[in-house]
């Protein structure tokens, strides 16, 4: 009864205690990615008092559930020597009375101090289940939880080409009721056109981009790829052929080789320093000592952000897509290279259809289709030329920074 009472009384403080370990490992981390910013503001100082906080906090719940978790000790205790004693008592007079003799008492006592320790070893396991039960219950959340896209019985395998179209799309992170991020968008890119997308920050060009490889689901309308909607297809497939370089560009710990086979794991060297090539990537890594396999440590914080751009789109091109996407991925090269990159793309992969989000005009400049995006609206469809003459938002952004470039010169 006692070991009830406890678990009862100290399972919701583990829970509690967890929750804050969260917490914990959270501050943690935020300030670990997040160390040069905190060194530029001077905040060091405030975060370690942050820290000092939650981490007070562990301690005092930590401590509470374990003076609970304490008692089961003593009780245990407790309750083995009363009964030793009620057994002395009780075999001590069967001694005087000649019924017992001392070494039967001896026998009974050695055993059922062998029997009671065992189950105060059974208690102290109990208190280690108790403890367990609730990382159990949150590592059940994360097994339990369904995912929300799934595939469809009989989905298709196969994306036949990279023809893309928006049909009525309204989205909006929220779901249905929710403020809507893309509002009515109808939209047709053949396959094998380079498509820039521009448009002001907070106009949803990123959102736009990403329903097609269905990182989410469109909350009204439809988007086609290969004239098949991305529901109906496996998701792995669908992915396979949808390349993206985000904004936030992600290596990983090892070799520049192992970090661009993340496109193909299969590739042979000859193809990695190919689509190094094509992403202008090539002429750096021959810098380094070690070349294609200098070791990319976390983060790839030992390259610059440039470096780091193209690497990603090296790894994006291994995977020979039908569409990729590069999500402002070029805004840390200079201009000549991001030319160069253009330039690669319509020569080497002329059939894969490439969408390219930029702030700057000269990186879209040369599209075959340029959308312009605003507040969550296609806002014009047409070329370079097409928009100077008819799209007031284009027209602003070109001037403001070709004119602009130029009488800076």
């Amino acid at each position: 009864m006692s070991l009830i009472f406890i678990a009862k009384k100290a399972h919701p403080h583990f829970v509690q205690v967890f929750d804050e370990y969260d917490v914990l490992n959270n501050t943690v981390q935020e300030n670990v990615n997040a160390a040069r910013v905190v060194k530029a503001y001077v905040r060091g100082d405030y975060e370690v008092e942050k820290f000092g906080k939650v981490s007070t906090l562990v301690f005092k719940l930590f401590t509470k559930a374990e003076k609970i978790v304490a008692w089961n000790s003593p009780i245990m205790q407790f309750a083995v020597y009363t009964v030793v004693i009620i057994m002395v008592l009780i075999g001590g007079e069967s001694i005087i009375s000649g019924t017992m003799q001392t070494g039967e008492l001896t026998s009974v006592i050695v055993y059922a101090l062998q029997i009671l320790m065992s189950l105060m070893m059974v208690t102290f396991v109990f208190t280690m289940i108790m403890i367990a039960e609730a990382s159990t219950d949150r590592i059940t959340e994360v097994l339990e939880e369904v995912p929300e896209m799934s595939d469809k019985e009989n989905a298709v395998t196969e994306v036949s080409s990279g023809d893309i179209d928006f049909e009525h799309v309204n989205f909006s992170y929220s779901g249905k009721g929710g403020n809507l991020s893309l509002k009515d968008v109808n939209l047709h890119i053949k396959s094998g056109q380079i498509v820039g997308i521009i448009g002001g920050t907070g106009s949803a060009k990123s959102t736009l981009v990403q329903l097609i490889p269905r990182l989410y689901d469109v909350t009204e309308g439809s988007v086609k790829v290969g004239g098949v909607d991305v529901r109906d297809y496996n998701l792995e497939a669908l992915r396979d052929q949808v390349s993206m370089v985000l904004q936030k560009n992600v290596l990983f710990t090892g070799s520049i080789y192992e970090n661009v086979r993340w496109g193909d794991e299969n590739a042979s060297d000859e193809e990695v320093q190919r689509v190094c090539k094509l992403a202008q990537a090539d002429s750096f890594i021959q810098e380094f000592p070690g070349k294609y396999n200098t070791m990319i440590v976390e983060g790839g914080n030992n390259v610059s952000g440039g470096q780091k751009q193209r690497l990603c789109i090296a790894r994006a091109l291994l995977k020979k897509p039908k569409i990729l996407i590069l999500d402002d991925s070029t805004s840390a090269v200079d201009t000549r290279t991001d030319a160069l990159i253009r330039q690669a793309f319509r020569e080497e992969i002329p059939d894969t259809t490439k969408i390219i989000i930029a702030q700057r005009i000269s990186s879209v400049e040369d599209a075959d289709m340029i959308i312009v995006m605003d507040n969550g609206e296609i806002n014009g469809i047409g070329t370079s030329e097409e928009l100077l003459k008819n799209n007031a938002i284009y027209r602003e952004v070109y001037e403001s920074q070709v004119k602009g470039g130029a009488d800076d010169e």
